[in-house]
């Protein structure tokens, strides 16, 4: 196969992110932001999470308490990546990036500073359609979908898929 231009594998990224945005809408996040970003870096996607458990309505939308911000980063490869699906990209200083860059998020959103806050990483598989048939074994997933050109799969969801790097 002939090797893609650099531009194309950000399309890919952006519905690999597609993809998530709507799987985590679909179980009850909001989302706040897509591809925020500042001098640091940029997080992909930070979402809201509301405990819909409590049962004096009036806390929910302001009580910090009962909600999870979640700062997430999305990876979408195709086979025969070299990270291990994503996984290996989020080094130490990737995470120190995304840390810096969710603290700027956070000063800029000073109400929701108080949040219970994460760093979640999404892993999206991306299959070229014409190669689609070919895929012998279903492996299991959490979202899928097709595009026109590629067929995307959230292979795997990490929540709080890493502390935040205690030398920042």
């Amino acid at each position: 196969m002939p090797k893609l231009p650099p531009f194309h594998y950000a399309d890919i990224g952006d519905l690999g992110e597609d993809l998530v945005t709507q799987w985590l809408k679909s179980t009850g996040w909001k989302i706040l932001h897509r591809r925020f970003s500042c001098r640091w870096g940029e997080i992909d996607i930070i979402a809201e999470y509301v405990d819909q458990k409590v049962t004096d309505v009036s806390q929910q939308p302001q009580n910090p308490e009962n909600s999870i911000l979640a700062f997430i980063e999305v990876k979408t490869r195709s086979t025969g990546n070299w990270d291990a699906g994503g996984r290996n990209s989020i080094t130490i200083k990737k995470q120190k990036k995304l840390c810096q860059t969710a603290g700027i998020f956070l000063a800029k959103y000073p109400e929701k500073a108080h949040y219970s806050c994460r760093f979640d990483v999404a892993l999206v598989f991306s299959q070229p359609l014409s190669k689609q048939l070919e895929q012998k074994t279903a492996l299991p997933y959490l979202a899928k979908v097709s595009t026109g050109t590629y067929y995307l799969t959230l292979l795997e969801y990490i929540p709080a898929a890493f502390d935040v790097p205690t030398e920042l």
